[in-house]
C-alpha cells in the first residue's frame, strides 16, 4: 500500500483531507491538489510540516503535469448550498476536471478513481438503490449541474476504459459527515449540529419524514482505499455508505439530545427535486472490497458534535462565513 506517490483532487475538502491523512500514515507521499472553492487549509494544516506532503492550488478544469502512480479525483462542490452558487462552474469541475484527470492518467499510466455520487439515482424509485440502477434525474433541475455533472463523469470514466483500458475506479458515495465538514456546506448534519450548538431553531424541510443513510467519514474513506487496491478488471460503480436509514426528524432529535440543546424544531418547505428516500444497497462493497461501515450513527455524531463545538470557539467567524 505504501511508497506510492498519489494525487488527491480536491484534497483539502472534508474527504479529501483526510484521504491524504490516511495516505500519508500508510507510507504513501502525497500531492494535494485544491482551488479552495470549498476545501479548507485549515483541514490540512497538519500535514503541512509533512516532507512527504505535497500542496498545489490549481483548478481541475484546467490540464496538470505531474508524475504520479495513482489518482484520487474528489474535486467538485458537494453540497447544493455551494454546487448551486456557480452551476456552470460546478458542470466544469465535473466534465472538464474528469477529462485533465484522465487524460493525465492515460499519459503517465496511473490508476485513478472516481468519487461519484449517490445523487446520480435522483429521485430514486427503486429503493435502496443498487448500482445497476438508472436512476431518475432531472436533466434541468436546480441540482442537475451536480447530479449530471457526475454521471457524465461516470460515462467519461468508461470511456476511457473501453478506449484505452485504462485502470479506472468508479465509487459512489452517500450521505457522509464527520469532522472536517464546511460548516455552512447547507448539509443536514453540519446544519443541525450547529444550530443545536447555539441553541437556535432546527430547520426541517417539509415532515421530516424524508430518509437519509449517513456514513461516518473514516468509514468512507477505508472504502476507498480498499476500492483502489483492487484488481484492474474491477471498475465500478461501487455504492459507498452506510444502509442504516433515518428520517431527518430523527436526526435532528438525536443531535438534541446529544448537544443537550434547547432547540425547537421548525418546518419549512420542502426544496425542489429534493429526494424522498435514500440508501445504499451495499452488497458489492462486502463482497468486493470486504467492507462495510462500522461506526454508529450516535457515536459518529459525537465526534463530529466535538470537532464543531471547538471549531465555534476557536472560529466563530469561520462559522457564520
Amino acid at each position: 500500500m505504501g511508497n506510492r506517490t498519489v494525487l488527491v483532487t480536491g484534497g483539502s475538502g472534508f474527504l479529501g483531507s483526510k484521504l491524504c491523512e490516511e495516505l500519508l500514515k500508510r507510507g504513501n507521499d502525497v500531492v494535494c491538489v485544491d482551488n479552495f472553492y470549498t476545501g479548507s487549509k485549515r483541514n490540512i494544516r497538519h500535514l503541512l510540516g509533512n516532507p512527504r506532503f505535497e500542496l498545489m492550488r490549481h483548478d481541475v478544469s484546467f490540464p496538470l503535469y505531474v508524475e504520479v502512480d495513482e489518482i484520487y479525483n474528489l474535486a467538485c462542490p458537494a453540497s447544493p448550498v455551494h454546487y448551486q452558487k456557480d452551476p456552470v462552474q460546478t458542470v466544469k469541475t465535473c466534465v472538464h476536471g474528469a477529462i485533465n484527470m484522465l487524460g493525465l492518467a492515460k499519459r503517465i499510466g496511473a490508476k485513478i478513481l472516481q468519487s461519484s455520487t449517490s445523487e446520480v439515482y435522483g429521485d430514486p424509485s427503486v429503493h435502496p438503490q443498487v448500482e445497476e440502477y438508472w436512476g431518475n434525474v432531472n436533466p434541468i433541475g436546480i441540482r442537475s449541474c451536480y447530479d449530471e455533472g457526475k454521471r457524465c463523469a461516470e460515462t467519461l470514466f468508461n470511456s476511457y476504459r473501453l478506449q484505452c483500458d485504462l485502470d479506472i475506479k468508479i465509487v459512489r458515495i452517500f450521505n457522509t459527515y464527520g469532522p472536517g465538514m464546511h460548516p455552512n456546506d447547507g448539509r443536514v448534519v453540519s446544519n443541525f449540529i450547529l444550530q443545536a450548538l447555539q441553541n437556535q431553531p432546527i430547520t426541517i424541510y417539509g415532515d421530516g419524514s424524508q430518509t437519509r443513510s449517513f456514513c461516518y467519514r473514516d468509514d468512507l474513506i477505508e472504502a476507498m482505499i480498499r476500492m483502489m487496491a483492487t484488481p484492474h478488471e474491477i471498475t465500478g460503480p461501487i455504492n459507498i455508505g452506510n444502509p442504516g436509514e433515518f428520517t431527518i426528524l430523527q436526526l435532528a432529535e438525536m443531535v438534541i439530545e446529544l448537544t443537550n440543546s434547547k432547540s425547537e424544531i421548525i418546518r419549512k418547505e420542502l426544496p425542489a427535486d429534493d429526494p424522498k428516500q435514500r440508501r445504499p444497497d451495499i452488497t458489492k462493497a462486502k463482497e468486493i472490497l470486504k467492507w462495510e461501515p462500522v461506526t454508529p450513527l450516535r457515536k459518529g455524531l459525537e465526534l463530529t458534535i466535538e470537532y464543531f463545538d471547538a471549531l465555534l470557539k476557536e472560529d466563530p467567524e469561520f462559522c457564520r462565513s
